[in-house]
């Protein structure tokens, strides 16, 4: 067992050239050095996160809804049958050849199996009130945890000049707000990915949980390297765009379409600025070339580095998505009803109808 953690814990993989973990266990007086240990305190903070959005939704965003006249909705429901339920737990959406195989044994024409799984389909789907209080949830959480960065950072010397990420690395001293800024974003991404296990299972649950599991392990492997200052400024220039696109989904659900529409553009402006420009030139370049020139690469260096640049390509991914949206709704006057599902981040994107998949393709953006 202890060479399994010798392993893992490895000194030549995870820190730079000549230091130890024992000369990170006892920072000098008035210095605190993270401590890995810390991190587990976002796993209880998580159920804590999870008991808050209840709360929220309850008391907060309903209310809100209420005000705005969004409708709980209710779907048709699709009339109890073993035979198809257990053909739709497999797949969803059956294939021609399945739907005659069914058509025979259940003796159905083909519409009435087509309209069971079309009802079937729309009783999974997540309704807007449903939809609209996550989104409230989310947009005020990442303008609180932004705002929150914003002043932390906008007082340390790294955020006007990057090269302070890397003097005397790792040997720098973690302030209170720095734990606090990672514990907070720690316990809400747990918190995602425990409610994606309780809440209505979207048709992505395989996507979203392999994003917010890459997004835990960033932020805790950033914590265990001290990597504080950078990781501050990655969850920084993250935030400030998923604002937009939560308040783009909210005015979209409340039927505000013109707020909505402009909304969605300066989502697509700040994703650009903050994704495509401040990240890469700015924060990648520091990374990748001041730590190389100032600390010296090391073995979990290159597998930070790797990941931050597998990030650059989601993001020209997305924003190539999101360009095609926006441009459709600056040149039509407004983002038209097949591309509206669109906005939703991937975690709730529900597409209507086939129709609206064959003119998407599917797409959609987190």
């Amino acid at each position: 067992m202890s060479s399994i953690s010798a392993w893992v814990w490895s000194e030549k993989f995870w820190l730079p050239e000549n230091v130890t973990w024992v000369d990170l266990e006892h920072p000098p007086p008035g210095v605190d050095y993270p401590r890995l240990r810390h991190v587990l305190y976002a796993l209880p903070l998580a159920v804590v996160v999870l008991l808050l959005r209840l709360l929220f939704e309850r008391l907060v965003a309903k209310p809100c809804a209420h005000i705005l006249h969004i409708q709980a909705g209710q779907h048709r429901r699709a009339q109890p049958n073993a035979v198809l339920e257990r053909v739709y737990q497999s797949k969803t959406t059956p294939d021609s050849k399945q739907l005659q195989g069914l058509s025979k044994q259940l003796d159905w024409d083909i519409q009435k199996i087509q309209r069971w799984f079309r009802n079937r389909r729309s009783q999974d789907k997540p309704s807007v009130l449903t939809k609209f209080s996550e989104s409230m949830w989310r947009f005020t959480f990442y303008l609180g945890v932004f705002v929150y960065g914003l002043h932390h950072l906008w007082r340390s010397p790294w955020m006007w000049d990057t090269r302070q990420c890397w003097y005397n690395y790792p040997f720098q001293h973690q302030s209170p707000e720095q734990y606090n800024y990672y514990i907070a974003e720690l316990a809400f991404y747990w918190s995602l990915m425990i409610s994606q296990f309780t809440d209505i299972r979207r048709k992505d649950f395989v996507i979203m949980l392999v994003h917010h599991l890459a997004t835990i392990f960033l932020i805790t492997f950033s914590y265990a390297n001290n990597m504080l200052r950078a990781g501050t400024l990655v969850m920084c220039v993250h935030d400030a765009s998923d604002i937009f696109l939560e308040a783009a989904k909210l005015a979209n659900y409340a039927k505000y379409q013109k707020l909505c529409d402009g909304l969605f553009v300066v989502f697509s402006f700040s994703f650009f600025i903050c994704r495509l420009v401040i990240y890469p030139f700015w924060i990648v370049y520091s990374v990748l070339f001041e730590s190389w020139e100032i600390v010296g690469p090391y073995q979990a260096w290159w597998l930070l580095n790797g990941l931050l640049l597998v990030l650059q390509v989601l993001h020209i991914i997305w924003f190539y998505l999101i360009l095609r949206i926006a441009i459709k709704a600056i040149f039509k006057g407004k983002v038209s009803k097949d591309d509206r599902s669109d906005i939703e981040s991937s975690s709730d994107e529900e597409v209507d109808s086939t129709q609206s998949v064959k003119q998407n393709g599917g797409t959609h953006h987190h």
